[in-house]
C-alpha cells in the first residue's frame, strides 16, 4: 500500500477543534487507500509562547542554545499527543513519536541542527500493525541523546525527509493558504494561486523569503526526488483532483514556462560592510571564517575595490543574527587593520524568480526599471540563471512588491511582459 506523509502547521492544529477536523483529514485519506504517517507543528503561536519564556530569562550566552531545543521541542509533543488520541477517538489506531522516537539522529548544532540519519524501524512498526504514527517536527537528538531542533519552520523538512526514507507517494504540506502563490497575497491583491512550480523555482523562492514552504524541505525534495503538494488544511480533500500547488521537476512542468513564476520578499535582513580592507589574497576567508564558525549564514556578498587597492566588504545575514555577526566583525577588523565596520539592520531583499528567464532577455534591466520609476534605491543585486534579488529599504519592500507584480502581469497565467 502507498504511503503519503502528510504535514500540518501551527494554524491547522491551533485548537482542538482545528485538530479534529486534521484527524478526519487523516481518516479520508486511509479510506482513499494509503497508509498515513503525519507531522505536526506546534499549536498556533505555542513556539512564540516558549519563545518569549526564554527572553524573558535573558540568558544569550552560546551555551542556552542546547536549553533552548530542550524547551522549544515542547510544543509539538503536545500536538502529537493530542492528535493520536484524537484518532484514537475516532477509531484509528495511531501511536505518537517524538523526533528521537521517529529515529532521527542529527548533529549538535542546536537550534540549526542537521540531519544525519533516519532510523525506521519504529515507523514500519507502526506501519505494520495498521496504526498511524503521528511524529513531532523540527526536531531530533544528536548522537549523544541531546534534543535538537531545526530551525523555524523545520517541520517541513522533517515530513519531507520522512517521505523520501519512507518512499512516500507524495507528501502533503498543509497549511493556511490553497497553495503557492506568485507573491504574498496579503500584500499583492492579484496574486494567484500556482497549480504546478519546479523545485528550483520553489527552493528559490523559499530561500528568498516565501513563507509556505521551508527551503530546506525543498532541497531534500529535489535530492531525493520526493514529489510535494503544498494544499490548504481547510479546503476538501478530493484525491481524483488535488488542489493546491504540485512542485515538480522541470521536464514535468509544461513547456513553456512563465518568464517569472513568483516574487518572494523577506524583510528579516540585515547588512553588514567592513570599510578600507586591504585588497590581498585570504582576506574575504579572514571575514568570513569566524561568521561561519558561529554557524551564521551569509546571504548575498559584494566586494568593491577601490583606486587605492582597498576593498569594501559587504554582505547579509538574517536579522536576529546581526549583533552576534557585528560583534564578531568588530575584532575582525581590528585584526586585519580595516577602517571601521558599519551595518544597516532595516532592510529587506526582494527576489524575481523563474525558469523562463533563462530564455528571456531583459528582465532585470526591466526589473530596474520598475523600481527606479517608483524612486526606490537599489542597494545590492544579486543574479543567478533563474533568480534576480535586490536589497532595499524595508520601508519599500510591498510598494516594490506591488509595482513588480503588475509589471509582469504575474495575474496572468502566462506574463509576457519584459
Amino acid at each position: 500500500m502507498a504511503i503519503i506523509v502528510q504535514k500540518f502547521g501551527g494554524t491547522s492544529v491551533a485548537s482542538v477543534q482545528h485538530i479534529q477536523n486534521v484527524a478526519r483529514k487523516i481518516l479520508a485519506t486511509r479510506a482513499a487507500g494509503y497508509e498515513v504517517v503525519v507531522v505536526v507543528s506546534a499549536m498556533g503561536h505555542e513556539t512564540d509562547r516558549l519563545v518569549n519564556l526564554a527572553n524573558e530569562v535573558d540568558f544569550q550566552e552560546s551555551s542556552a542554545r542546547r536549553e533552548l531545543d530542550v524547551l522549544l521541542s515542547t510544543g509539538e509533543q503536545v500536538t502529537v499527543a493530542l492528535l493520536a488520541m484524537m484518532l484514537m477517538k475516532l477509531g484509528c489506531p495511531a501511536r505518537s513519536f517524538t523526533g528521537p522516537q521517529a529515529g532521527f539522529v542529527t548533529d549538535s548544532s542546536y537550534t540549526r541542527a542537521r540531519i544525519l540519519n533516519i532510523e525506521t524501524s519504529g515507523l514500519a512498526s507502526a506501519l505494520s500493525a495498521g496504526e498511524v504514527p503521528v511524529v513531532t517536527g523540527f526536531q531530533g537528538a544528536d548522537e549523544a541523546g541531546n534534543i535538537t531542533t531545526f530551525g523555524r519552520g523545520g517541520s517541513d523538512t522533517t515530513a519531507v525527509a520522512l517521505a523520501a526514507v519512507l518512499k512516500a507517494k507524495e507528501c502533503q504540506i498543509f497549511t493556511d493558504v490553497k497553495g503557492v502563490y506568485t507573491t504574498d497575497p496579503r500584500v499583492v491583491d492579484s496574486a494567484r494561486c500556482l497549480a504546478r512550480v519546479t523545485f528550483e523555482e520553489m527552493l528559490e523562492l523559499a530561500s528568498q523569503g516565501s513563507k509556505v514552504l521551508h527551503s530546506r524541505a525543498v532541497e531534500f525534495a529535489g535530492k531525493y526526488q520526493v514529489p510535494l503538494r503544498v494544499l490548504s488544511t481547510f479546503d476538501d480533500l478530493d484525491f481524483d483532483n488535488l488542489p493546491g500547488t504540485l512542485i515538480t521537476n522541470e521536464e514535468e512542468s509544461d513547456m513553456e514556462q512563465p518568464i517569472i513564476s513568483g516574487i518572494a520578499f523577506t524583510s528579516d535582513e540585515a547588512k553588514l560592510t567592513v570599510l578600507g580592507v586591504k585588497d590581498i589574497p585570504g582576506i574575504a576567508w579572514r571575514i568570513l571564517g569566524p561568521i561561519s564558525e558561529a554557524n551564521i549564514e551569509v546571504d548575498m556578498i559584494v566586494q568593491n575595490v577601490a583606486a587605492d587597492n582597498t576593498t569594501d566588504f559587504t554582505f547579509t545575514v538574517a536579522r536576529n543574527d546581526y549583533d552576534e555577526a557585528r560583534g564578531l566583525l568588530e575584532k575582525v577588523a581590528r585584526d586585519i587593520d580595516a577602517r571601521e565596520v558599519t551595518g544597516d539592520n532595516k532592510i529587506a531583499k526582494l527576489s524575481m524568480v523563474g525558469v523562463g528567464m533563462r530564455s528571456h532577455a531583459g528582465v532585470a534591466s526591466r526589473m530596474f526599471e520598475v523600481l527606479a520609476n517608483k524612486s526606490i534605491n537599489i542597494q545590492m543585486i544579486s543574479t543567478s540563471e533563474i533568480k534576480i534579488s535586490v536589497v532595499i529599504a524595508e520601508e519599500y519592500i510591498e510598494l516594490a512588491a506591488r509595482a513588480l507584480h503588475a509589471a509582469f502581469e504575474l495575474d496572468l497565467e502566462s506574463n509576457p511582459k519584459k
